[in-house]
């Protein structure tokens, strides 16, 4: 849909997902987001000739598709929203990525960038020269301390680390999206991991220990992030799909037919409902999955997370997000990539459920060139 036909500079953030394609339009005017322009595109859409080209193409998710399958699906968002901005900052899925946090002995930057090289195939599972690496630095740890003595001012020599997060693209997937980026007629401003969008767009400058679920068309990323940084995240190939498919079983019916029960029955209590039984074990298997997880990090690391954030466009299905809660056994809010984006107010109504989709595409589109 198209919110404003005045824009000043403006970006577009593009999720492409395994099920849908997201875009979002925003502009940066005084400090302040504002958002012009939307657009989903679904994976059943997809140009196809037969029933059983559909099935196909739905089995294996929009990243499997030709090419040019997905730029048209990127032009018709483009198109149908009337987006004028050609700039764009894409994200790859975390699925296709590699990031972790490591520490390294304490070096000046030209140094350290040298290092970081050898470093890296220590943890990433490829060869190095077949992946584009990025890195940046979080903090210093146990710098050299300025302490009085006696009669003099004392310098303690500790030996002081950084603790960098580390990240790795394939090259090819790289160039995948540049090709696919400059097919649709947009100039790809940066590439990035999905979850740094996911955490600049729902938590910004907070850096307390927060985790964020994001259950999305075909798999369940949970991470957990630190002082603005991912510090672990595991990824599950469970996700909205898995329960269509779950429903679609259980009762004898169509893909069609078991997406639209579950987005009518949901997770509400009551013998009317009649998806309750096809889909419990499976969202019983994701809060048991992030449950471990949250737990084993909090252990290991001696603290308490603050909070709890569920996106993706599972949190949509009707009242899933009180009996994931109720399953978790810990409390877990919706994620808001909204708060600190100025929109229409006609949009209040629907924020909650566009906001669990375009999460990542938000976070994106919100990124300093």
């Amino acid at each position: 849909m198209s919110l404003n036909p005045f824009r000043a500079k403006s970006k577009l953030g593009i999720d492409i997902g395994t099920s849908s394609i997201k875009i979002a339009e925003l502009e940066k005017d005084g400090g302040r987001f504002t958002l012009l322009n939307y657009g989903i595109f679904e994976l059943k859409n997809v140009r196809t000739d037969s029933t059983a080209e559909n099935q196909m193409a739905r089995d294996r998710g929009i990243l499997k598709l030709p090419d040019e399958e997905i730029v048209w699906g990127i032009q018709e968002i483009i198109k149908k929203a009337d987006m004028k901005s050609r700039d764009a900052v894409a994200s790859i899925p975390a699925v296709s990525t590699f990031g972790t946090v490591i520490e390294m002995p304490y070096l000046s930057g030209e140094d350290l960038a040298k290092a970081i090289a050898f470093e890296a195939k220590k943890y990433i599972p490829i060869p190095i020269k077949d992946v584009v690496l990025d890195w940046s630095i979080i903090e210093v740890l146990n710098p050299g301390q300025i302490t009085a003595g006696k009669d003099r001012i004392v310098k303690e020599q500790k030996p002081s680390t950084v603790e960098i997060f580390l990240a790795a693209v394939s090259r090819e997937e790289t160039q995948k999206y540049l090709n696919i980026m400059k097919s649709a007629g947009l100039t790809l401003r940066a590439l990035e991991l999905e979850n740094a969008a996911l955490i600049r767009g729902l938590i910004g400058n907070d850096l307390s220990p927060i985790a964020i679920v994001n259950i999305g068309g075909r798999s369940t990323s949970i991470t957990i992030v630190n002082k603005g940084y991912e510090r672990i995240s595991h990824n599950y190939e469970i996700g909205g799909f898995e329960i269509t498919k779950s429903i679609a079983r259980s009762l004898s019916i169509s893909l069609e037919k078991a997406d639209e029960l579950k987005m009518k029955f949901g997770m509400k209590e009551g013998d009317e409902n009649v998806i309750n039984e096809s889909v419990a074990s499976l969202i019983d298997m994701m809060a048991f999955e992030t449950r471990k997880t949250l737990t084993n990090y909090e252990e290991a690391k001696n603290l308490t997370l603050s909070k709890v954030l569920l996106v993706g466009g599972v949190a949509n299905i009707p009242y899933f997000l009180e009996y994931f809660k109720s399953k978790l056994g810990r409390d877990i809010v919706a994620g808001n990539p909204f708060s600190r984006v100025v929109y229409p107010q006609e949009l209040s109504a629907v924020l909650p459920s566009i906001g669990n989709t375009l999460s990542v595409a938000i976070g994106l589109a919100m990124r300093e060139i």
